[in-house]
């Protein structure tokens, strides 16, 4: 299934989830009318006000009262509604508790602009595909085992790998616990197999639990749909999807610097994490390349943007797939 694809059978999910809500809330407001007949008459002044309100703003049609005389209007007839319900024991939360996204109202939209959940939703049915979830289930912070870092100081570290990895353990478990409140991203450096990432999907699961939207791309992955939307001229859907690049709530990119290195990956890499650092949208990055690799690789822009507004985290220590297959653990 494409992208596209992929976006057009949420749309169509979303259309028969809204359809199944409507029939709920006329059901109720039937209800409700033949309860309280007083609540019909107010909504039906409340449709005139706006419909006189939206005279109003068109500026060229008569109204009787100006715009701040039907929002006032508006708000009491709001407010007489709310305390007639409640009078009969119906909480206001009755007509909004029948939609699973009670901002949007089961459109996926709010004015306009996609809603928080259709963004998740869009990741949840990729990662539905790529199986990722199944990865999740044994990838997480509750499997993963200190045990494999030495807990002996190597020559030239000031720490142990098992220090270091508990230190870094610990900063994932900041970065999760203070999400919403502390902008940061993290930057694994580290060779191949020391459970970068591992790390990764640990801090996807904690934040797909929480409901948040995580976007999990391979450096490779990333470039290759960028350079499709942007040479191709791809469908609307497949834009719309590639919008979570810079939108999701978290963004991984998974062994940056394997991707074909050009200056248009160069330049991408920086619109990137220039845009999600001003929006205040975190990333996390796990790569081979330490922080002297960067220099060489990407241009002065990234340099500064990395080093400017990224926790560098190394792993040191010994290759664990070797070390689950000497103790026979490794069943992949």
């Amino acid at each position: 299934m494409t992208k596209a694809e992929i976006y057009k059978k949420v749309l169509r999910e979303y259309e028969k989830e809204k359809r199944v809500s409507d029939e709920i809330y006329q059901k109720r407001i039937s209800d409700i009318y033949l309860l309280i007949p007083d609540i019909k008459n107010i909504d039906t002044e409340i449709m005139k006000i706006n419909m006189e309100f939206a005279k109003a703003s068109l500026k060229k049609l008569k109204v009787k009262y100006s715009i701040s005389e039907l929002k006032e209007k508006n708000k009491e007839l709001l407010k007489k509604r709310e305390d007639m319900l409640e009078q009969y024991g119906i909480n206001k939360s009755f007509f909004d508790d029948i939609y699973k996204c009670g901002k949007c109202k089961d459109t996926g939209y709010i004015d306009n602009k996609p809603c928080q959940c259709l963004k998740k939703r869009l990741i949840e049915v990729a990662y539905d595909m790529s199986n990722i979830k199944e990865i999740l289930k044994n990838e997480n912070f509750e499997n993963f085992d200190i045990s494999f870092y030495p807990d002996n100081n190597g020559k030239d570290t000031e720490k142990s790998p098992r220090k270091k990895i508990e230190s870094i353990l610990l900063k994932a478990f900041e970065f999760v616990k203070n999400f919403d409140d502390v902008f940061m991203n993290l930057y694994l450096y580290g060779k191949s197999g020391l459970g970068k990432t591992f790390l990764c999907n640990c801090i996807a699961k904690e934040l797909l639990d929480k409901s948040k939207s995580v976007l999990y791309l391979s450096a490779s992955q990333l470039f290759k749909m960028l350079e499709k939307d942007t040479f191709k001229n791809d469908t609307e859907e497949f834009s719309e999807v590639l919008k979570l690049i810079f939108d999701a709530d978290l963004l991984i990119i998974d062994d940056l610097g394997t991707e074909f290195q050009t200056s248009f990956t160069s330049s991408e890499f920086f619109n990137i994490i220039n845009l999600r650092y001003i929006k205040k949208k975190p990333v996390v990055i796990s790569t081979n390349l330490g922080p002297e690799d960067i220099i060489d690789k990407y241009s002065d822009r990234v340099i500064s943007r990395l080093y400017g507004n990224y926790e560098f985290l190394e792993f040191i220590g010994e290759d664990i797939r070797i070390l689950k297959l000497t103790k026979g653990q490794y069943n992949e």
